[in-house]
């Protein structure tokens, strides 16, 4: 019975994380382009799914609340995580002007892991965003579920819809290979993420500096 009961939560948080993580963001496209060049793909997927997981279960377990109290702090966060894309954008469009191609012996990221990593973190912990799915909305929606057990598993649900999606796009990004294999179709996707960094980072310091 406590297995069937279970089942609700789980899956309209699995639905939940699911309609909020598929969108183009930073995140996102940071992930799509390691798993292009498949570098590092693991460990870039497991920290920004378990990063996803820690803010979800800190947002069930009541801290949503807590944060929505201080907006100073999240206009804080804005103003840090609106540099971090800032500048990777500038980054992103220098590499459109000198495209690449994708062979089978060669990978074009030469930097560590650690590099890639810190760099993850920046998008992952630097965004309000992040904050505003995971800890705030996903928080809100899980408190109409009893405590502890079925709230619990809508966040689980949640944190396991991030699972599926990270590991899918960097080891599905490999799919599209064929195509990077091409210089055009880097300078396109370094654009295009170039454009998504500096609409995000607009976004955040209209959303959380304007008057």
């Amino acid at each position: 019975m406590a297995a069937t009961s279970s089942h609700a939560p789980f899956f309209a948080g699995l639905l939940l994380g699911a309609s909020l993580i598929i969108a183009i963001g930073a995140q996102n496209a940071f992930v799509l382009r390691q798993g292009l060049l498949q570098s590092h793909r693991f460990p870039v997927a497991l920290f920004c799914a378990m990063s996803d997981a820690v803010l979800i279960a800190a947002g069930v377990g009541g801290l949503g609340a807590a944060v929505g109290q201080h907006p100073r702090l999240l206009a804080v966060v804005a103003c840090a995580g609106a540099l971090v894309l800032l500048w990777y954008g500038v980054q992103a469009l220098r590499r459109a002007f000198h495209p690449e191609v994708l062979t089978p012996d060669t990978h074009l990221n030469t930097s560590t892991m650690w590099q890639v990593l810190a760099t993850c973190a920046g998008f992952t912990w630097l965004n309000p965003h992040v904050y505003l799915d995971t800890v705030l909305l996903i928080g809100s929606l899980a408190s109409p579920w009893p405590w502890p057990g079925p709230r619990v598993w809508f966040g689980v649900g949640a944190a396991t819809s991030s699972f599926i999606w990270f590991f899918g796009l960097a080891y599905g990004a490999r799919l599209l290979a064929p195509l990077f294999r091409k210089p055009m179709a880097w300078r396109v996707l370094d654009v295009l993420i170039a454009l998504v960094m500096w609409g995000i980072a607009g976004k955040l310091l209209l959303s959380f500096l304007a008057p």
